[in-house]
């Protein structure tokens, strides 16, 4: 990747990705991975919006095709066969994500009646929670962009379907809670405990899919999510939101970005949440920022994560202007300004950590090659951090 302006560089690296995991020229076997794509359609779509470029956005549209064609089914390595969901393959391409997706891992997800290894249990495939609700929103972006309804409508699909799966009630609790990882046919949990901000991701990510199924002329027809909105607010209740992980923290920064743009829209009314997510977003960042780690070495960084950080620091930026716009709605709290004040000084990191990232010296290491695709992804987001980002 070449010094040059921000579309150059997109242009570059994500025409290095669809090339390099097989999605043009399309390959008889791409190498597909739900959060990198769910990533990759919202930075086409921004290339489309960019250059007015239709062959951008069949890229999105093909990379659509080709996650639910091969992570909607089983694996070729796998005795079952066909979609995960069941369905004959009509109806399954009618409702691709009726079963779930799957991760995309290398190696086959753990058996029910086989031990449980931490180490190996990162590199096996299932399905997470956290990369569904990125493919929702993914869905939901192509939706927006194009104006067709269907795919929206299969995020609200996959999300009722993962909602049930991945949520139960514990012995000796009345408070839902959810798994972190299943299994792909979502039978059996492979992770009992609960992602941190899973909770978060889905309560926002499901007011998103609703806002946009309004305005569906058969949205009469098709199934809502109000029941899994509620059940979700039930039990993000209470909790915390710290984390001084950066892709955490990423993450934090860019749902507190979506609530507020949902907010200023008439289509999330918890602002009471905003404020507690940039709080716990700033105390989580002043943390994470103590020790410095954008001043160590490549061999010693994870670009991804790093990157995720800077995307959120981007969707901040945003903030304060919709604020600004609509004051009334945020009137009564008046900790929000001051805290994106605070958050608002650490915006430079973002371009330090892009900087960064963008030598090519510092991409030539084990580290960067073993993580190559979400890297190259994660980089042109926070550098256009607009098709991720509801504009």
């Amino acid at each position: 990747m070449k010094p040059n302006s921000s579309k150059s560089i997109i242009i570059e690296i994500m025409t290095d990705f669809a090339r390099l995991t097989g999605l043009s020229p399309a390959e008889e076997a791409p190498r597909r991975y739900l959060w990198t794509d769910a990533f990759a359609v919202c930075n086409f779509l921004e290339l489309y919006r960019q250059t007015n470029d239709e062959t951008y956005k069949q890229l999105a549209l093909s990379l659509v095709d080709q996650v639910h064609t091969i992570l909607g089914r089983h694996r070729k390595d796998d005795s079952r066969i066909g979609w995960i969901s069941g369905l004959g393959d009509d109806e399954g391409k009618k409702h691709p994500t009726q079963g779930g997706l799957r991760i995309g891992k290398k190696m086959k997800e753990r058996g029910p009646s086989e031990p449980f290894d931490e180490e190996r249990e990162w590199d096996r495939d299932g399905q997470y929670y956290h990369y569904l609700t990125k493919w929702m929103h993914a869905l939901n972006c192509v939706s927006r962009v194009t104006g067709d309804v269907a795919y929206n409508r299969w995020a609200i699909e996959l999300a009722k379907t993962v909602h049930t799966r991945f949520t139960h009630v514990p012995p000796f609790s009345r408070q839902k809670r959810m798994y972190w990882k299943m299994s792909i046919d979502l039978s059996y949990p492979l992770v009992p405990s609960m992602g941190q901000q899973d909770p978060l991701d889905g309560f926002i990510t499901y007011h998103q899919l609703q806002a946009t199924a309004a305005n569906d002329p058969e949205k009469a027809f098709g199934p809502d999510l109000k029941t899994e909105i509620a059940e979700m607010a039930g039990i993000c209740e209470g909790k915390s939101w710290v984390t001084d992980d950066p892709l955490g923290i990423g993450g934090l920064l860019c749902d507190a970005y979506r609530a507020v743009y949902l907010a200023v829209n008439k289509n999330f009314k918890k602002t009471d949440l905003i404020e507690l997510v940039l709080e716990d977003s700033l105390a989580g960042l002043e943390a994470y920022a103590r020790n410095v780690p954008w001043k160590r070495k490549a061999d010693y960084r994870l670009a991804f994560r790093e990157l995720g950080f800077s995307t959120g620091l981007r969707a901040v930026e945003k903030v304060p202007g919709l604020i600004e716009e609509h004051k009334s709605i945020f009137k009564q709290y008046h900790k929000c300004n001051s805290i994106i004040d605070e958050l608002m000084r650490y915006l430079p990191l973002a371009k330090t950590i892009e900087t960064f990232w963008l030598e090519p010296l510092n991409r030539k290491n084990n580290l960067w090659e073993e993580h190559g695709y979400i890297n190259m992804v994660m980089l042109a987001t926070s550098l256009a951090p607009d098709g991720f980002l509801p504009v």
